[in-house]
């Protein structure tokens, strides 16, 4: 059997007795500890302040009485304090790095019993943390007559030997890992696997975690679901704040993300608090991060390290705590190395990368997701749809075959499962709605879809392109098209509201196209560029 050493501070109270014969009638921890016939204690390593040398060299006498083969070994450590939690974790934790301790050889028994209750507290998270790479050791005096041995209990923080334990930490963990993917039975291993690890950061660090992935791959339902883990942890107390950095333009971009003074620049006729105090406490999620400017970058990570910013136009810096959580489909390597992205800002975020697969590289993952997008449905228009068999087999046969590109991710997914399904007849998908959507996404893949996506992708980049829900898309492709063949804003204007400007006392169709295009941050020149005007 390996040698079995204890560690433990002496009682001041506890230990300390009259030296005469009185003293073996009473409990004293440290003396108690090696009366055990079941516990052997072939070392004690006796930690005491200066001032108790004395009681120390009286329980080492008595400990060689009645168990002459334990060796006391005396440690000098002073606290100004004794309760002051960083100092006495500071010293008790210099002292375990110290130590040549040796669990291959050796056995280890952390006495706490003895001690004030911060020490207490100390040695459990020390031994909890493997700095004291022993089993914690209980003991107390026995009831009833004066019992000088007491009793005594160890205790095992490795909590995968406890069956009962093990199982509903086993159960736990895999509770967060559903939350985390929304409830979905995901099969593919490669994203259960991030999806563990992720569970696991989100629950023991608040550094930055940086989600990579193309566009509608889940990164922000994914940091809305960390934020509500960590919330239901009582990890953090503020609001999820949600930022996508792509609208975020020009001087707007300051105000919006570090607020502003009244008065600091022509528009500004309230204090505005500005976004990163709102997060204060809480979660804030920056999706496309890589679209911030330089500026905005220099000061977000002054935020993320010191808490501290400066609005525009004050004077005194604000503060907020935060966690972040930065998303972006961009290549962010290429863009430090072309000096688009702060190399200082991505090294801090870069800690905990996590890069989340398309849906096209999780063909296992459709099917569940499927019946998720249904389930969806059925709660927000309140009817139940579900597929005939054979439409469903040869859906999926489609969706996870080489033709199922699913280049927009879940966002195809969700909107070809709401076709299908406010088509449907008698709530039931069949084969004939599933082919009319099969040659609906393979015309949207091809890129031959009315050809829209030709037109707006000449005006708008991919990331905005991303962010259009179809509706608009179809809508705005619209609306390029007529501006393209029109001669002036009013021409165009004027065709596309030639049926309810007929209702109207007054028009001004110019301004109301006009308005119509600056919702997509678009202009008249800039569309009619494109068709050579």
């Amino acid at each position: 059997m390996k040698p079995v050493v204890l560690v433990g501070f002496v009682g001041s109270v506890l230990d300390s007795s009259k030296h005469d014969a009185s003293r073996w009638s009473k409990w004293r921890p440290s003396v108690a500890v090696t009366m055990h016939a079941d516990l052997r204690i072939d070392r004690m390593i006796l930690l005491h302040g200066t001032k108790h040398r004395s009681l120390v060299d009286f329980v080492t006498q008595d400990i060689a009485a009645v168990s002459p083969e334990t060796l006391v070994q005396p440690v000098v450590l002073d606290f100004e304090d004794p309760w002051d939690f960083e100092e006495v974790y500071g010293k008790l934790h210099d002292f375990a790095r110290t130590q040549p301790f040796d669990p291959e050889a050796e056995d280890y028994l952390i006495h706490i019993t003895t001690g004030t209750h911060v020490a207490q507290i100390c040695l459990f998270l020390l031994t909890e943390a493997r700095y004291l790479p022993g089993r914690l050791l209980q003991t107390q005096p026995g009831r009833g007559m004066p019992d000088a041995a007491g009793t005594w209990a160890a205790i095992d923080l490795d909590l995968s030997r406890y069956d009962s334990i093990a199982n509903r930490f086993a159960a736990a963990t895999a509770e967060s890992a559903s939350f985390l993917k929304g409830g979905i039975a995901t099969r593919n291993p490669t994203f259960n696997r991030l999806i563990d690890e992720i569970e696991l950061v989100a629950g023991r660090s608040r550094a930055p975690l940086l989600l990579l992935g193309p566009t509608g791959a889940g990164k922000s339902q994914l940091a809305r679901r960390i934020y509500d883990l960590k919330r239901l942890r009582h990890q953090v107390a503020g609001a999820f704040v949600e930022v996508n950095c792509a609208t975020l333009k020009g001087d707007a971009a300051m105000s919006a993300l570090f607020g502003h003074r009244k008065g600091a620049f022509t528009g500004a006729v309230v204090d505005r608090a500005g976004l990163l105090r709102t997060a204060d406490k809480g979660m804030l999620f920056l999706d496309e991060i890589g679209e911030l400017g330089l500026d905005e970058q220099a000061m977000v990570l002054r935020a993320v390290e010191e808490g501290r910013f400066l609005p525009v136009g004050a004077d005194k810096e604000a503060q907020s705590e935060f966690q972040l959580i930065a998303g972006t489909n961009r290549d962010l390597v290429a863009d430090v190395a072309s000096g688009r992205f702060r190399d200082d800002l991505f090294a801090r975020l870069n800690l905990w990368t996590f890069r989340l697969p398309g849906l096209a590289g999780r063909p296992e993952d459709i099917a569940p997701n499927i019946d998720y997008e249904l389930e969806r449905f059925a709660e927000r228009e309140g009817t139940q749809v579900s597929f005939r068999k054979d439409a469903r087999e040869r859906y999926l046969e489609f969706a996870t075959g080489p033709e199922g590109l699913w280049s927009g991710n879940f966002r195809d997914l969700s909107a070809s499962i709401t076709r299908m399904a406010t088509l449907s007849d008698a709530a039931a998908i069949d084969r004939a709605g599933v082919e009319a959507e099969i040659d609906r996404l393979r015309l949207l893949w091809s890129g031959r879809l009315d050809d829209g996506d030709d037109i707006l992708s000449s005006l708008l980049d991919e990331t905005r392109l991303g962010q259009l829900d179809l509706f608009d898309r179809v809508q705005l492709a619209e609306v390029v098209r007529v501006c393209q063949h029109s001669a002036s804003l009013s021409e165009a204007g004027r065709k596309l509201f030639s049926a309810s400007r007929q209702q109207r006392r007054s028009t001004n169709d110019a301004d109301r196209l006009r308005k119509y295009l600056a919702r997509f941050e678009l202009t008249w020149a800039e569309v009619a560029s494109i068709a050579g005007r």
